[in-house]
């Protein structure tokens, strides 16, 4: 799986100007590398190196870190290993703040700016619960905005429902279908995407209802 390493390094007060990190859709393994440097000849202990204010889809494994000794005009780098939900906004920038506080208190900040890539490719998920009674999510993903129309069969090939017929952005989606007014058994649904450029997917699943 794809995955982004991000060294930064950390600068005194607020930094600005920072480029704009592109992190892979529905990734874990992904490392931020952020080395503090104490650019005094004063020795700093106990700092402790903080991930704060992040958006809900990126989970870091553990959001702080700890630099015990820091000499002066030394480095050491701080590693945080993180994952990206794929519920994650694709193409929107959002801002991670990271915090260094020392032992008497002194405090400096650094901010970074990360945007999900899109998914690669089409993907339609099986549905969950299977078998289900009477309410089951069916999710799939898209590379780029489509038309997207997702119908329910039954094994006679009758339409039971449409779930979607909209335009949606790239990205991860599902849709809940509640069959409690139609009878035991196996069903197909099909979604269809349609992009921008005419260019058409379409993919079936099975799934079953048990009363």
């Amino acid at each position: 799986m794809k995955h982004l390493i991000i060294p930064l390094v950390f600068l005194s007060g607020l930094a600005t100007g920072q480029p704009v990190y592109n992190v892979p859709f529905g990734s874990s393994g992904n490392m931020i590398e952020l080395t503090v440097e104490n650019s005094s000849t004063i020795l700093q202990s106990g700092l402790t190196v903080k991930a704060i204010h992040t958006p809900s889809w990126l989970h870091f494994e553990q959001p702080n870190a700890t630099i015990t000794e820091l000499s002066g005009g030394a480095q050491q780098t701080a590693r945080f290993s993180f994952s990206v939900d794929k519920a994650a906004p694709i193409n929107s920038e959002q801002t991670v703040t990271f915090t260094v506080t020392g032992s008497s208190g002194q405090e400096w900040t650094k901010l970074i700016t990360l945007k999900v890539s899109p998914p690669q490719s089409f993907e339609l998920f099986q549905n969950y619960p299977n078998p289900f009674n009477p309410v089951t999510t069916i999710a799939c993903q898209l590379p780029s905005e489509s038309k997207v129309s997702l119908l329910i069969y039954n094994l006679l090939g009758q339409v039971v429902t449409t779930l979607v017929n909209a335009d949606r952005v790239a990205g991860f989606h599902q849709e809940v279908w509640d069959a409690s007014t139609v009878s035991s058994g196996l069903y197909v649904y099909r979604i269809t995407a349609t992009d921008k450029s005419g260019n058409q997917v379409v993919r079936n699943k099975t799934m079953s209802l048990i009363r």
